[in-house]
């Protein structure tokens, strides 16, 4: 499996970019999983679920199945964030796992950059930055993409996992 990153500020066109991405690659014929960081808690259950009320009964790991998804809840109770690479071997089999967020990790990654963020670009001080897509022109020593060039930015990524 092959894995390359999207990341950037908030508010930068991550989200965006990634679901056009896993859109445009999956219609080449690749297989595509996708991982996103976030920096807040979340929940993908809700009050009064069955689900949610195995969960706050004290369950380690929930599993929901249907005939249409799987769903798999795992709680930390107090233990640390698993790291990436523990994340991607849970992952099933596919070609390319396109990963949001996990700025400090140390796999390949496109910078998303919006001049009306406001913020500094991550790439000047990142060597896993391959290249940046931008809404507007930036100095820098790697490639820069129009940000909404979904296709060039696939191209990039593709050619840079070797399934192009």
């Amino acid at each position: 499996m092959k894995v390359f990153g999207i990341t950037g500020w908030k508010n930068s066109g991550k989200t965006g970019l990634m679901e056009r991405l896993v859109s445009e690659i999956s219609a080449r014929g690749v297989v595509v999983s996708t991982v996103k960081h976030a920096h807040h808690a979340f929940d993908v259950d809700h009050p009064g679920r069955d689900s949610y009320r195995h969960r706050e009964a004290g369950a380690r790991e929930v599993v929901l199945a249907s005939r249409k998804r799987v769903a798999v809840m795992t709680e930390l109770r107090g233990e640390a964030e698993p790291e990436l690479d523990e994340l991607l071997t849970r992952l099933g089999p596919c070609d390319l796992v396109l990963v949001e967020g996990y700025k400090r990790q140390r796999h390949p990654k496109i910078e998303c950059f919006r001049a009306e963020a406001g913020h500094d670009l991550i790439a000047k001080q990142d060597d896993t930055i391959l290249a940046v897509a931008s809404d507007c022109p930036v100095d820098v020593a790697v490639p820069v993409l129009d940000l909404d060039d979904t296709k060039a930015i696939a191209d990039f990524i593709m050619a840079h996992v070797g399934l192009s």
